[in-house]
């Protein structure tokens, strides 16, 4: 479709550039000046993408803007890799990598590295590269239900939560539970700092505080 700038690739598509390979069941690629100067996809059925940039990525449908940088895929076991970041969900997922700005949505959506486990209906963030390395840096995650996060030695539910990882904090907040070792806490509000493991939960019923430090600090 010469006029429209965009054309149809149909069954066991495959598409190879310098910088990506993409296969899909169907693609429809626009261009800008030439067939090979494609500045878009739309990819839909068993998609599976892997970039030069230690991306991947698999779905039931995936739209990429390469102008923009801009990735967005739908569908039952969606995922996205990139380094040691890793997101799934059953709905959709977005990233933007010239901005470091992504979205997850649907039901049980996970963001993971090598040190956390993040749960919830919606999950936004920004990432950003360190160390040749991308890595998110502040994300904020929500579940009408429970959200859920897990490090090496905490395991906390919330209904909403703040993770910052340049001042190595999580604050939760609403029907709050943290479980550490045999310690089970109970709260309306929490922050706790990773770097040292310590915590603060307080109760708006009881206006209790309870105060919770690693060993080392006590």
């Amino acid at each position: 479709f010469n006029k429209e700038k965009y054309y149809l690739l149909k069954k066991n598509v495959t598409i190879i550039s310098d910088t990506f390979e993409l296969s899909a069941d169907l693609v429809k690629a626009y261009f800008d000046k030439d067939l090979y100067d494609i500045i878009k996809m739309d990819s839909k059925g068993n998609v599976s993408l892997k970039s030069n940039n230690n991306t991947r990525a698999s779905g039931e449908k995936i739209n990429i803007n390469i102008e923009t940088e801009n990735i967005i895929i739908w569908g039952k076991n969606s995922l996205l890799i990139s380094d040691q970041i890793k997101m799934m969900s059953n709905e959709k997922i977005q990233v933007n990598n010239s901005t470091g700005a992504f979205n997850i949505t649907g039901l049980d959506s996970k963001l993971q590295n090598n040190d956390i486990l993040i749960s919830g209906s919606l999950i936004d963030g920004q990432f950003s590269k360190l160390n040749n390395t991308n890595e998110f840096e502040k994300v904020y995650v929500e579940d009408r239900e429970q959200i859920n996060i897990k490090t090496t030695t905490l395991d906390m539910y919330a209904l909403q939560a703040d993770y910052d990882k340049q001042n190595d904090t999580i604050e939760l907040f609403d029907n709050v539970r943290i479980l550490r070792d045999n310690d089970t806490i109970h709260g309306d509000y929490a922050k706790i700092n990773i770097k040292n493991e310590s915590y603060k939960v307080t109760s708006k019923k009881s206006e209790r505080v309870k105060v919770l430090l690693d060993n080392k600090n006590e």
